[in-house]
């Protein structure tokens, strides 16, 4: 499998990775008391901002932690390894396994010299600092270095998060937020500008990605949570304080990341589908003038849909990604569209061919009619490319009606 369809497979089924990182051995020790200073030790968030390619489109976080010699640790919960055996169907399936790894200050820009990366020295007493330095220290163990990725609920933003609340001890509070954001919009907003990301995200995941969704939940993405962070407050020493010290942008960039222009209209999925609908009609209308059904379209037709359909049902029924399950769009884009592409070369076969498609026929337009009420948000693209199918069923209905009218 070439690597170009390695990332298609794993855009489809993830949609947001996290950036690969570099690593490097961590030779720090942790000190064994914060008589050093109190200042000694310092925590920041780090936080990057998007990139241009896909897996990098929702930015990326990590913790700094500055010791008393001067030197320095990031810790990156973004880590994996592209080119472990069965990655891509592990990653499809669900099997996300990701690593934490420290490595030196040395490489805390390395692949960023064109996006934002913005530093946020937290408030922390030493007690706290060295709390904090302690959990990630022992997560960073081999033991418990690897987890199991969730590109939502579980990655390198929130992972951060959690380490900060609990050196905080329970005590941070973020801003007043409306919970008004779902998984899918804040999706969208960074991927506005790939229309087939977004397109195989929507086609991807399902109805879990349609409920509203807290303010701390909203932090899966890094920008919200550093910008959470900035307006935090904790308590310290008795004092209630904001949880942010300083402020530091690192590395200078577009406050939208350095993402690629948007996808031109002729590229889009909309603009394929549409044309794909056009052949679809002129075809159908030429096939039911004739009464005869252009066989070898109808094959590559639903031959395909029935690939994708493959993929999708195994999302649906075998992965076990967050919001892969239920999902509304298996109902029209499914592996029984295999039945047309085969059984459409078989004459004895045409009274069960009508049956199919009167069935499909049905299914598609139901849902075509009551998709408004169906909890899930689609993509425009998905309408044409529904309607594809859909006027091939109606044709071969109407051709068969005709053949058989004409017999009797």
């Amino acid at each position: 499998m070439s690597n170009e369809m390695k990332k298609i497979l794993v855009v489809i089924s993830l949609m947001m990775l996290c950036c690969v990182s570099v690593q490097s051995q961590i030779k720090a020790e942790i000190p064994s008391s914060a008589a050093a200073g109190q200042d000694s030790i310092t925590v920041s968030l780090v936080t990057y901002y998007p990139g241009e390619q896909v897996y990098e489109l929702y930015g990326h976080a990590g913790i700094r932690v500055k010791l008393p010699d001067g030197s320095g640790v990031l810790f990156n919960y973004g880590i994996f390894d592209f080119n472990a055996p069965n990655f891509v169907y592990r990653f499809v399936k669900g099997e996300t396994d990701y690593m934490v790894k420290g490595y030196s200050d040395e490489y805390m820009l390395y692949g960023y010299d064109r996006r934002k990366v913005v530093e946020q020295e937290l408030n922390f007493s030493q007690d706290q600092a060295m709390a904090a330095y302690r959990y990630l220290m022992i997560n960073a163990l081999p033991q418990n270095a690897t987890y199991r990725y969730n590109y939502v609920l579980d990655n390198c933003a929130t992972r951060p998060r959690d380490i900060i609340e609990k050196a905080a001890g329970g005590t941070l509070e973020y801003p007043a937020m409306p919970d008004t954001a779902t998984f899918r919009k804040m999706m969208h907003r960074y991927n506005a500008n790939y229309a087939w990301s977004q397109f195989g995200i929507d086609m991807a995941l399902g109805t879990g990605l349609d409920r509203a969704i807290t303010y701390r939940e909203q932090m899966f993405v890094p920008m919200v949570l550093m910008n959470a962070c900035a307006g935090a407050t904790f308590v310290r020493d008795g004092k209630r304080v904001p949880l942010v010290r300083n402020t530091v942008v690192l590395n200078e960039g577009d406050e939208n990341g350095d993402i690629l222009p948007p996808t031109p209209v002729w590229a889009k999925p909309m603009t394929l589908f549409v044309l794909l609908l056009v052949l679809t009609l002129t075809i159908s209308i030429r096939d039911i003038r004739k009464r005869k059904v252009t066989r070898w379209f109808d094959s590559a037709l639903y031959g395909i849909l029935s690939l994708y359909g493959m993929l999708l049902f195994f999302l649906i029924f075998v992965s076990t990604h967050e919001a892969t399950s239920p999902n509304w769009n298996g109902v029209w884009i499914n592996p029984f569209y295999l039945i047309p592409a085969i059984l459409i070369w078989i004459k004895s076969a045409k009274k069960l061919l009508y049956c199919y498609h009167f069935a499909n026929f049905a299914v598609l337009m139901a849902l075509l009619l009551g998709w408004y009420w169906i909890p899930q948000v689609a993509n425009a693209a998905f309408f044409p490319l529904m309607l594809c199918p859909l006027l091939r069923s109606v044709s071969y209905i109407i051709i068969y009606r005709k053949q058989v009218n004409a017999t009797k």
